[in-house]
């Protein structure tokens, strides 16, 4: 049950409504929105009268949402979101270009990428310290050593590092040296680590699993915010479909989907789903004028000695090129970075 106030409702009689609605044993998630206040009511509102609110003098309207999810509903938060990222901001016209490689390999290499990744215009720096990998023989990420890698090169480099957490192990190190924590597409349904996850600071980058559908994306999304935390950036990274030609489908649909139910930030990941470095450049411009608040794209100095994903990984002057073409689509869809 979401209750919609009236405008210039002053702060008293936010107040006095929600304590109205705590009275009926029901949470409240108030959001103070540029031209309304809405207050989200959370728990067994089958038992709960709407008439009891629509005759306060304060109360616009009440609306019954359908989905499980609320916290993420955008009826429960008209405006979009705007996630700060070590002040990077992402979402609501702002766009984050997140480049670097699959995997750190050495210090000298995350260097070299990042600097030339920031000068074509990243604002945020990826590198996969602990891989999760298909095969138990394929490399699995330097781990720690890696992490302190991206560290080094961020206090270099300066730009806000991106890495993926597999375990709840590791998670207070990532709340002091990671800028945005991201779940790799096999964890999205891993519910402990969720609500691990909802108890720290950092921002998520969410990815969508396998074969998730947009309900189960934002119900895992729905764990990591209802736990506490809700810097959730939701990512499209492909989803696993009949074509085999392709490593997976990339859903361009995902963004005009997500942004109608959500009100979160969406990136799309072009390198993974494609998994071919020539599809990654019209993917990405596709993704910007479909309204994408973010790209994901791997860049490697060395894509054909790579030790993960050489073969979807732009090599610097590539990714160069196409940040100047992607500015431009940004700039034509209103986009700001």
């Amino acid at each position: 049950m979401i209750i919609v106030l009236k405008p210039n409702t002053s702060k008293e009689n936010v107040a006095r409504v929600e304590e109205l609605i705590k009275r009926k044993g029901l949470d409240t998630h108030v959001v103070n929105g540029a031209e309304m206040t809405v207050i989200g009511c959370i728990g067994d509102t089958t038992r709960v009268d709407p008439k009891i609110f629509e005759v306060d003098s304060s109360v616009d309207k009440v609306m019954h949402v359908q989905e499980p999810y609320k916290l993420a509903n955008r009826a429960f938060h008209p405006e979009d979101s705007v996630v700060d990222v070590s002040g990077v901001k992402v979402g609501s016209g702002n766009m984050a270009f997140i480049a670097g490689p699959c995997s750190v390999e050495t210090f000298d290499q995350v260097l070299e990428i990042a600097k030339a990744a920031k000068a074509s215009g990243a604002n945020l720096l990826r590198g996969g310290a602990f891989k999760p990998r298909t095969s138990p023989y394929s490399f699995q990420g330097l781990g720690l050593e890696g992490l302190d890698i991206l560290y080094k090169v961020k206090e270099e480099v300066g730009l806000p590092i991106v890495t993926e957490l597999m375990s709840a192990e590791y998670l207070d190190i990532f709340e002091e040296k990671v800028d945005l924590i991201q779940i790799g597409a096999r964890n999205m349904q891993n519910f402990d680590l969720l609500k691990q996850l909802g108890k720290v600071k950092r921002p998520i980058l969410l990815k969508r699993g396998l074969n998730a559908t947009y309900e189960e994306w934002i119900m895992s999304a729905e764990y990591i915010m209802a736990s506490g935390n809700e810097n959730v950036i939701l990512c499209e990274r492909g989803i696993r479909t009949f074509e085999s030609y392709t490593r997976n489908t990339l859903d361009l649909q995902s963004i005009p989907v997500l942004k109608k139910l959500t009100h979160l930030p969406v990136v799309i990941d072009p390198s993974h789903a494609g998994g071919k470095w020539w599809l990654v450049d019209s993917m990405a411009k596709a993704a910007v004028a479909a309204g994408a608040d973010g790209l994901m794209i791997e860049v490697h100095n060395d894509p054909e000695n790579a030790l993960c994903d050489g073969a979807q990984s732009l090599k610097p002057e590539k990714f160069d090129k196409l940040m100047k073409e992607l500015t431009a689509i940004a700039n034509a869809v209103g986009k700001t970075f």
